[in-house]
């Protein structure tokens, strides 16, 4: 089983240079950092762990810079994000950061993406909050355009974009689909909730799920896979990655059992002494 991790880091936490280097050092198999433009004091929204939200989660980096600095200390650590807030951003301008740090880490970003919890924020962005889930479906859509070999050209109710020359390409290789299409652009896990909608958006048009905290994958996984394989999905290629797990031996024998091939570990978002000792803690999971 491949050990990842995530981390929110901010303007007061370890570096990514530092910590990427750490990582590859140690030899974990990547690094996943989630995505909040700003939140918003004065806002309705619950935080999805309840209480009162952290103080972290308005201090994000920006997740492409941030991973691109990975990238470019690094030669075998996986980059990912963990999630892209795909429809408050411009999806031709997210089409060419993604593939640009695919591109330049050789292959190495996974695209993580979701719908988001902070409605606030999303109205900043102009998203209309019960639109959200077909703006990422079509953002997608549009994007794997532009990530297509050949101009080619997509319309849509969220964006439209001409054929264009639209460089540089993805280096992950294109994925086989039902009925000869294929799968353009970095591997695409989809977060979020098992649910009947999550399901669906996985099997048409993602590689696999981020459950977050990995809990409920008993009961979930046979769901997940039969919708996948009733799309026609190649039953082999589904990849299901548990993400932002606390962990202990027993968890992570229990994901080993379900067929689970990577896991990301959660991270403390602090300074790098405090990150490099939780390093130290979790490298017994290697």
């Amino acid at each position: 089983m491949r050990i990842a991790t995530t981390i929110f880091l901010t303007d007061r936490t370890v570096s990514p240079t530092r910590l990427a280097h750490a990582l590859e050092e140690r030899g974990f198999a990547g690094l996943y950092l989630p995505e909040h433009t700003h939140i918003p004091v004065s806002r309705a929204t619950s935080a999805p762990m309840g209480g009162d939200l952290p103080d972290q989660y308005g201090r994000t980096l920006d997740p492409f810079v941030a991973l691109g600095q990975a990238a470019a200390v690094t030669r075998r650590l996986h980059l990912g994000t963990g999630i892209t807030l795909v429809a408050q951003h411009d999806p031709i301008g997210l089409a060419k950061q993604a593939a640009t740090l695919d591109h330049l880490s050789g292959g190495r970003l996974t695209l993580g993406i979701g719908y988001g919890w902070n409605v606030e924020e999303a109205a900043d962005h102009g998203v209309d909050w019960p639109t959200r889930r077909a703006r990422v479906r079509e953002h997608m859509a549009l994007m794997r355009a532009l990530w297509s070999p050949e101009p080619t050209a997509y319309e849509g109710p969220y964006g439209s974009v001409q054929a264009s020359h639209a460089h540089p390409k993805p280096a992950t290789p294109p994925r086989e689909l039902p009925g000869g299409k294929r799968l353009h652009g970095p591997r695409t896990l989809i977060g979020g909730a098992a649910g009947p909608k999550l399901f669906a958006a996985v099997a048409d048009h993602a590689d696999g799920w981020l459950p977050i905290g990995g809990g409920g994958l008993t009961e979930n996984l046979p769901v997940l896979r039969r919708v996948w394989e009733d799309a026609g999905r190649d039953p082999k290629t589904l990849q299901v990655v548990p993400y932002a797990v606390l962990p202990h031996p027993g968890k992570l024998a229990h994901y080993a059992e379900l067929g689970v091939e990577e896991v990301v570990l959660q991270l403390p978002s602090a300074h790098e002494a405090e990150v490099l000792r939780t390093l130290d803690d979790y490298a017994q999971y290697l």
